[in-house]
Parts: structure tokens; sequence; C-alpha cells
């Protein structure tokens, strides 16, 4: 995730981060112009008296209100993901501190604290890697420790499982009270809630036919757009086709990579830095 000033407005104008629509679609901008330029000269060599194209105009002003309420709602519900996807890790963050808060204070011996502090640990990397495809075994940030586990299929429910089976063994012993083992229980279950939260958003995409239906649109609404401003324009169509092209199709890239937060693409949800801070907060609180 990037983190920046935004009172910083004009550096923004005048920089071309790599994250910057403009570099993302640098190719598909020059194309247009392109196709754009040979529509407007199409249009003037051959049809330069048709009266039929002189009265577009309005119709692309219909059309272009109409798609800009769609990349409205296209955008808010693709934000309304990425904001739900932080709520959710922000409950991990606050669920592991409390869990780990409950355990520290228990009458137990330095190594089952050990276990219970690197198990947390493990389940909210476990819970990172899952939401990009990946295992344990193939995240390099975390600790060595952790080459001493072994869990297989859904990693996350895996040390949960583990973790539960640890608790239910320290009540068996009386260690805890029955009180005790259902307060614990109720941040495990709230991190299984916020697990599913974010696995409900990776595995629901925005429908198909929607996202396809937006993209031709746009394609069409900006290659056609010469034929109705040539008449008032000329040659200078295909600047303001390509500038529109630009304007819409940002839009859809924008909401296209924010919809999907939990990968590692620069306006994603840090979530390494996140597992990260729980680490280190679950080190200080149990102190071992």
């Amino acid at each position: 995730m990037i983190n920046y000033n935004p009172k910083h407005w004009l550096s923004f104008i005048f920089s071309f981060h790599k994250s910057d629509t403009a570099r993302m679609m640098w190719k598909e901008l020059i194309y247009i112009s392109l196709l754009s330029i040979l529509i407007a000269y199409i249009e003037i060599a051959f049809f330069p008296e048709a009266i039929f194209l002189k009265n577009l105009t309005t119709v692309y002003s219909l059309l272009g209100f109409v798609i800009s309420l769609l990349l409205v709602f296209r955008t808010n519900t693709a934000y309304d993901r990425w904001w739900e996807g932080r709520k959710a890790w922000g409950a991990i963050v606050n669920d592991s501190r409390s869990l780990s808060s409950k355990l520290s204070v228990l009458d137990i011996n330095t190594e089952q604290k050990i276990l219970f502090r690197e198990l947390i640990t493990l389940f909210v990397f476990a819970v990172k890697n899952h939401l990009r495809n990946k295992t344990l075994k193939n995240d390099t940030k975390l600790p060595t420790w952790q080459n001493r586990f072994s869990f297989e299929g859904h990693e996350p429910i895996a040390i949960q499982q583990q973790m539960r089976i640890e608790l239910q063994k320290l009540l068996k012993n009386q260690v805890i009270s029955q009180e005790f083992w259902l307060a614990v229980q109720k941040d495990m279950d709230a991190l299984v809630a916020s697990l599913g939260t974010c696995e409900r958003i990776k595995n629901t995409p925005i429908p198909f036919s929607y996202s396809l239906f937006i993209k031709k649109f746009i394609f069409i609404y900006v290659l056609t757009m010469p034929l109705a401003f040539v008449p008032l324009f000329g040659y200078f169509s295909a600047f303001i086709s390509t500038f529109v092209f630009y304007a819409l199709v940002s839009m859809e890239l924008l909401a296209e990579e924010i919809e999907d937060p939990f990968g590692s693409d620069e306006n994603d949800l840090p979530t390494d830095q996140l597992c990260q801070t729980i680490e280190q907060n679950c080190q200080q609180i149990f102190g071992v």
C-alpha cells in the first residue's frame, strides 16, 4: 500500500508513478488515438456533408451521462469491497491482541506461552497467504521457528483447531475455568468470522457480464465519438476521444485494482505490515 500526503496534490499532477493509469495504458491510448484519427479522416474525406452525423452530439451527451452512472456504481462497489476488507483486517488485529492478552496471564509454563504466541502469529500469516493462494512455506517474512510446524489443507483453520486442542487440554487439567474458556473461544470465533469475511470478498468478484458490458460500452462509445465531434472540431476530435478514453478506462482500471484488496499490488491492503504488527504485539504481550 502506498503511503502519501494527500495535501501535496501539485506533485501528483506532474509525477508518473508506476501505479499511474497513464503508464498502465499508454499503448491503448496510442491505439485509440490512431483509430480515432482514421475515423475522423474517413468522415472528413468521404462524408463531409452527412446531415445525420451533425445531430449525434446530443446522443453522445446522453450516453455519457449513462456511462458515468455505471462507472460511479462500479468504483463505489469496488471501494466498498476494499474498505470491508480493511475493516476485517482491523478486527483480526484487535481480536488477536485480545486473545494474546487473555492467554498471556495464564498460570502456564514458558513453553506453553511460546506455543500460543506462535500459533496466534502463524494464524494471521496463514490468513494472509491463504487469501493470496499461497502457503506458509512460501512466506519469506515468517520467522524461522515456523518450520517446526506443519499444517495441511486449509492452514488458518488447521492452526485454529490446534489452538482449540491446546485450550481443551488446559480446561481438562483445570488450568482454566469454563468461563475463561468461553471468553477465549469468543475471540477465536471472531478471528474465524473475519477470515470468512475476507474469503467472501475474494471469492465473489464483480459479475463477469457486468464488467464485460462496461468495457464494451466504453470502447464503442469512445471509438465512435469522432463521428459526433468531427463537424465541430475536425481532427482535434481524435484527441478529445483519447482523453475521454483515458478518463473512463482509468476509472475502470482503478476499480479492478481495489476490488481484490488482498494481493501484493501497491494499492492493495498492507497485509504484510499488519501481520508484522501483530507478531510484534504478541511478543510484547506474552513477553517471551
